[in-house]
This record gives structure tokens, C-alpha cells and sequence, in this order.
């Protein structure tokens, strides 16, 4: 009993400090949402579909449930409850199986998705005269990326009668020779994908850290079990 409980003790600290390890990355991936989300404010009266947008709300999300989970597992290890570590356990389960269904989902249909983001961005181009918000938004994207145009500076041809939004222009003035050519959503989404790469190793460790600690959570909840046998 003496080395069965040795073990259980083992794994119950293992554990705890895999799930405080998950807690702290849930922490870690909440106040990038955050920062994303100040951040990127300016351009809040764009669809959602925009780029940076989703990367912070997904972001939000992620952290959010990593946060609660993570806490649920270090409070299950502690008291040693089979309930609250089958809870856990079923729950980081579902999170594990939903991030590698999304992850696989936005490979297999990334370009029907950016297809759509870019046919959202466009029909909310048409309120660009008449939507202030929508507006600044706008132009704050064409100045940070010196970008001009979703696809292309054509697209603002219908909305403003043939001509570009002084956005577009490199010098801000009203009548200026040179103009940014280059799409917008293009040079956004590059942005993320020059930038993403610290996500992604952040995001592996995370799920390594997952994958333990649902392994040791299996492993404690056999061990309890086991005990109770004992003792009964």
C-alpha cells in the first residue's frame, strides 16, 4: 500500500505541475488575445473575417478554456477527486480533438475561407462613404500595411465614382503621383504568417503539455481507483 500510494503521490504532483504549466500557457495566449484586441481596435469596424480580428478572438477563446481547464485539473490533483479528474479529463479531451479538427479544417479549406473573408470585406467597402467607422477602419489598414484595395486598388473604383480613397496614397494628400498598389488582405495576411511562427511553437508545447496531462490524469484517476479497491 505503502509504494502504491508512493506512486499515487508521484503522479498527483506530476500532474499538478502539468496542469499548472497548462494554466500559465491559457494565461500566456489570454493576454495575447488581449494585447491583439487593444491593439488592433482600430480596425474594429471591419467584418470579423479580417485577418488579425480572428486571430484575437480566437486567441480570447483558447485562453479562456486553457485557463479554466488548467485550474480544473490542478484542483482535481490536489484533493484527489475521481470526479473532478474524469471532468478534466473529458473536457481537455474535447479541446484537444476540437483544436486538431479547427487546425485541420483551416488547412483543408483555407482558400474557400480567405475566398470569403475577401467577398465580406468587399460588400463592406460599399458603406465606406457613409459608414465613419468603417471608414477610419479602412483607412488605418491601407496606411499601416501601405496596402490599397482588397484584392486589388480596383475594387474602390464602384465605391467612390472611379477614383481611390486618399488612404491609397504613399504621401496622404488629396492629389498625390504615387499610390499603393499592393492588396490589402494579401499583405495582412502575410503579416500573420511572418509573425506566426512563435504561435505555432508556443502552441506545440501547449499541446505536448495537454497530451501529458491527460495521460497523467488517466494515470491518477487508475491509481484512486485502485486505492478504494484496496481500502474496501
Amino acid at each position: 500500500m505503502s509504494a502504491s500510494r508512493r506512486c499515487l503521490c508521484c503522479v498527483k504532483y506530476l500532474m499538478f505541475v502539468f496542469n499548472l504549466i497548462f494554466w500559465l500557457g491559457g494565461c500566456g495566449l489570454f493576454g495575447v488575445g488581449v494585447w491583439l484586441s487593444f491593439t488592433q481596435s482600430e480596425f474594429s469596424s471591419l467584418p470579423l473575417s479580417f485577418p488579425s480580428l480572428s486571430a484575437a478572438n480566437l486567441l480570447l477563446v483558447a485562453g479562456g478554456v486553457t485557463m479554466v481547464t488548467g485550474f480544473l485539473g490542478c484542483l482535481g490533483a490536489l484533493k484527489e477527486q475521481r470526479c473532478l479528474l474524469m471532468t478534466f479529463f473529458v473536457i481537455l479531451l474535447l479541446l484537444v480533438l476540437t483544436e486538431v479538427t479547427l487546425t485541420l479544417v483551416l488547412h483543408i479549406f483555407h482558400k474557400e475561407l480567405d475566398t470569403k473573408a475577401q467577398d465580406e470585406l468587399k460588400e463592406g467597402m460599399k458603406n465606406y462613404m457613409t459608414d465613419e467607422g468603417l471608414k477610419k477602419s479602412w483607412d488605418n489598414v491601407q496606411k499601416m500595411f501601405k496596402c490599397c484595395g482588397v484584392t486589388s486598388k480596383t475594387d474602390w473604383y464602384p465605391v467612390i465614382n472611379g477614383t481611390l480613397p486618399v488612404s491609397c496614397c504613399s504621401g496622404g494628400m488629396d492629389q498625390c503621383v504615387e499610390r499603393w498598389i499592393e492588396p490589402c488582405y494579401q499583405k495582412a495576411r502575410q503579416w500573420l504568417l511572418d509573425n506566426i511562427l512563435s504561435v505555432l511553437v508556443f502552441g506545440v508545447c501547449i499541446g505536448i503539455v495537454q497530451i501529458l496531462a491527460l495521460i497523467f490524469s488517466l494515470l491518477m484517476y487508475c491509481q484512486i481507483l485502485r486505492a478504494e479497491k484496496y481500502l474496501d
